[in-house]
C-alpha cells in the first residue's frame, strides 16, 4: 500500500514549488539550499520581497505560502490565544500567552497586508515604522510584536529600513 503524504509534507511541497516559480519569474536559478522548511520559507519570503522591489508582481502562490507558513511559525513559537494576527486574504492565527477568549474578537488584534507582513518577518522593516506608517493596525495590550519579529534577522546584518515597501503600496 502506498503511503500518503502528510499535510506538512504537502505544505512543504507547495512552498518549494512556489519558491521555484517566484525565482523563475525573477530570472534566478531554482533554489539549491537545504530542503528544510525554515530555510525554504525564509528564501521564499525574500524572493517575494525582491520581486516587489524590482517592480514585478510577486507570485501569488508564493505570497500565500509565505504568509500561511510564517503565521504558523509565529503561532508555534509563541502559543496562546491572547492575540489574533490577521493577514488578509491569506490567513490569521491566534498566538501569545495571556487571557484566553472564547467568543468574538480576541483582546488583541494585529492586521496588515501580505507584503508588509513578509517584510516584518524577515526584518526588512521594523514594527515601529510599520505601525507609525499605518501599514499595521494593532489594538490591545498584547498587540506589540516588536519583541518577536523578525522571525529571521536580515542576512546582511543591516538594520531594517523604514516601511516604505516597493511600488505596490
Amino acid at each position: 500500500m502506498a503511503s500518503r503524504s502528510t499535510a506538512a509534507q504537502r505544505r512543504h511541497a507547495a512552498l518549494r514549488s512556489a519558491l521555484d516559480e517566484q525565482l523563475a519569474a525573477l530570472g534566478e536559478p531554482p533554489y539549491g539550499g537545504p530542503d528544510l522548511t525554515g530555510p525554504v520559507l525564509e528564501e521564499c519570503a525574500r524572493a517575494v520581497l525582491r520581486a516587489d522591489r524590482s517592480g514585478l508582481e510577486p507570485h501569488r502562490p508564493a505570497v500565500k505560502a509565505v504568509v500561511r507558513a510564517t503565521l504558523a511559525e509565529l503561532s508555534a513559537r509563541h502559543p496562546g490565544q491572547a492575540l489574533e494576527v490577521r493577514v488578509p486574504p491569506y490567513g490569521a492565527v491566534q498566538c501569545m500567552a495571556g487571557p484566553r477568549h472564547t467568543r468574538g474578537t480576541p483582546p488583541g488584534v494585529v492586521e496588515t497586508d501580505p507584503l508588509t507582513w513578509t517584510a516584518l518577518v524577515v526584518g526588512e522593516v521594523t514594527w515601529a515604522d510599520s505601525v507609525a506608517s499605518h501599514r499595521v493596525s494593532a489594538s490591545g495590550v498584547r498587540a506589540d510584536l516588536a519583541p518577536v519579529l523578525p522571525l529571521w534577522p536580515r542576512q546582511d546584518g543591516v538594520p531594517p529600513r523604514d516601511s516604505g515597501l516597493g511600488n505596490s503600496h
